[in-house]
């Protein structure tokens, strides 16, 4: 069984803006390891969004390595997402993870309270 996790909005800047060695830590991991990681699309407009200029490039390299997947929000993806509403961004996660049973590396768990029981696996970053 392939096995993967998830990166959300909050995860992709802590990557990028280097402070949170758990969060590189789990790229790099996955690297070696041919592990999967799976970016929706909707975090990575959230994430560049967030991010000053200067830390573009990192989040570059990250949604370029071997082992990225983003995860497109087409039709089909928009209805799952729309249907657990909140935010965009964090609904997208949650349905990446919730479809491939993998965790969701975040550094704002608490944003997921409101979804209540979605049985997914948060693994905190920050």
């Amino acid at each position: 069984m392939i096995g993967g996790r998830v990166l959300d909005a909050s995860a992709l800047v802590a990557f990028a803006r280097g402070t949170s060695i758990y969060a590189a830590a789990a790229v790099w991991t996955a690297v070696e390891e041919s592990i999967i990681l799976i970016v929706p699309s909707t975090a990575v407009a959230t994430a560049w969004a967030e991010l000053a200029e200067e830390h573009h490039p990192v989040l570059d390299v990250l949604l370029h390595l071997p082992v990225t997947v983003i995860d497109n929000l087409d039709e089909v993806r928009a209805r799952t997402v729309g249907q657990l509403s909140g935010h965009q961004a964090d609904a997208h996660a949650i349905a990446c993870a919730q479809e491939r049973g993998w965790p969701l590396l975040t550094a704002d768990p608490d944003r997921y309270a409101p979804y209540g029981q979605t049985g997914v696996d948060l693994e905190p970053v920050g």
